[in-house]
């Protein structure tokens, strides 16, 4: 652990545990590479919780939960690794349900359905629609097809916002690492709509409604108020993540070999982590790393 600038940064997940018993973890980038699970990465949330801490999994992935898990079973993910899941697409049910009878226009792969499954709106074509839910390009290319790009679905979104329709976005994400790759996600549709002038709707990371729902979760788990001072939240992402943790007021743990690999690679832990402070007023940096370990 580095003590230079007043301030300590843990690199090591172990000494991290006792002060802050509940623990909010990023899932790709972090727990799985989209393929495989990182062994270390379960072993460190397996000990937090043997320790008696908590674990709740918190991901951008826009599905519902109850989908996500058999999903993490076939990349090697354990049980013992997390306590329960929140996702992107459970909190995007929430804010579709609001607008029950409502005709939407879903935006998105067909992989992406479960989500819209028994949601008390109809689904209609584009120029029907009274609201637009986006949980992706159509083809990212990760299905071996051909690669979309977000600016390819600049002419629709501009229609879109001529209608001033509101523009629902199941996932915050603008790429997502799969195996060595970055694919595009909906984020990354949200960022030229709201560029147009369009009404968006976030779901998941970096505001607050997945934050409130895992904090629900987690004081269910311990069976007690969850104190925010507590919380560590563990990320990959600077926009989703890390912004999560400031906007929100947790101590954050910022995984660097994720998404941003190429531009940490190299550089002292303590280093990035005044860089963070410094860019970043307000967020409490408690670890780096280049990967989640015990």
């Amino acid at each position: 652990m580095s003590t230079k600038n007043c301030f300590s940064v843990a690199e090591a997940a172990r000494d991290l545990s006792a002060t802050y018993p509940v623990w909010l973890c990023d899932v790709w980038g972090v727990v799985h590479d989209g393929r495989k699970v990182y062994p270390a990465a379960a072993e460190a949330l397996s000990r937090h919780r043997d320790a008696g801490g908590c674990v709740v999994l918190i991901t951008n992935a826009p599905r519902p939960s109850h989908v996500i898990v058999p999903q993490m079973h076939r990349f090697g993910v354990p049980d013992s690794a997390y306590d329960t899941v929140v996702s992107s697409g459970d909190v995007t049910r929430e804010l579709v349900a609001r607008r029950a009878g409502s005709n939407l226009f879903h935006l998105g792969p067909d992989e992406d359905n479960s989500l819209l499954e028994g949601l008390p709106v109809n689904w209609t074509a584009v120029d029907e629609a009274e609201a637009v839910l986006c949980t992706g390009l159509n083809n990212d290319g990760r299905d071996g097809g051909k690669m979309e790009a977000p600016d390819d679905y600049r002419p629709m979104l501009s229609q879109m916002q001529e209608r001033n329709l509101p523009f629902i976005c199941a996932n915050p994400d603008r790429v997502v690492g799969v195996g060595d790759r970055l694919y595009p996600c909906a984020g990354a549709l949200a960022d030229i709509y709201a560029e147009l002038g369009g009404q968006v709707e976030m779901a998941g990371k970096p505001y607050a409604p997945i934050y409130q729902v895992a904090l629900e979760r987690a004081g269910d788990i311990m069976k007690r108020d969850i104190e925010r001072s507590q919380v560590l939240a563990i990320g990959d992402g600077l926009p989703t993540d890390i912004e999560g943790a400031r906007a929100n007021e947790l101590a954050v743990h910022f995984i660097t070999g994720g998404i941003h690999a190429d531009d940490h690679r190299g550089i002292d832990a303590h280093a990035i982590a005044v860089e963070l402070t410094t860019t970043m007023p307000g967020l409490r940096v408690a670890g780096v790393a280049a990967g989640l370990v015990w």
